[in-house]
């Protein structure tokens, strides 16, 4: 099946958590905390499709406010597919860079109400939640920090994948690359050694393998004043 997270097709399966989805194809939603269900920043906003969905877990109900959940909240890290359909959802990055590039101040005013009640309300019971969690041993400290790490290096090569889509010069052979970087080096250098007549180069080069020019000395002039 298709399913449309930040409007990008990505194929899924029932069974399925939509952070998995997303990251197959990268698919920027947030995960700093592993999957652990902690740090909130796979928060995403179902826009079709909730009831092709798995209901909302503790570790959901302790971070997001009912009015959050109430607009199609959900954390990714937590949301299973459970049933064919169409399927759309827009990570909070995605939605906050939206409204930025937009210059949309209403729109940020009002995210930013939102978020901020959401912190307010629900930090405690969510930090208490986390505390629960460790005591009966359904997180680990440990471990977590080993899907951190995981998290980490993921975000790294989805923003070199991310860069690699939207600058062109990136998809280039390597070579081409080289050579182009060379070639304005060469010219660099060049106009370094004209310009100081030979004295000066830049790191790595030499003079000699430039024609300086050398200013032609002026001759004198004999001037007569009648």
């Amino acid at each position: 099946m298709i399913i449309y997270i930040n409007d990008k097709p990505c194929e899924a399966e029932v069974g399925d958590l939509l952070l998995h989805a997303a990251q197959l194809h990268n698919s920027h939603i947030g995960c700093i905390c592993g999957g652990n269900g902690i740090c909130q920043s796979c928060f995403v906003y179902v826009k079709e499709g909730a009831g092709s969905l798995s209901r909302p877990s503790e570790e959901e109900k302790a971070f997001i406010s009912e009015k959050l959940f109430q607009e199609g909240g959900r954390l990714a890290c937590q949301t299973v597919i459970t049933g064919e359909g169409t399927i759309k959802v827009l990570s909070r990055a995605e939605n906050l860079r939206r409204i930025v590039i937009g210059l949309n101040v209403p729109g940020f005013i009002t995210y930013a109400q939102t978020i901020g009640y959401n912190v307010l309300n629900k930090l405690p019971g969510g930090a208490a939640n986390v505390v629960s969690r460790v005591r009966e041993g359904k997180l680990n400290p440990a471990d977590s920090i080993g899907k951190i790490g995981n998290s980490i290096a993921y975000g790294a090569r989805l923003a070199v994948h991310t860069a690699s889509e939207n600058l062109p010069i990136l998809q280039l052979p390597l070579s081409v690359i080289s050579g182009a970087a060379k070639g304005v080096f060469d010219t660099a250098s060049g106009i370094v050694c004209t310009v100081s007549g030979g004295q000066l180069h830049l790191p790595g080069s030499t003079c000699s393998s430039h024609e300086t020019q050398h200013t032609k000395p002026v001759e004198s002039i004999t001037i007569t004043v009648k």
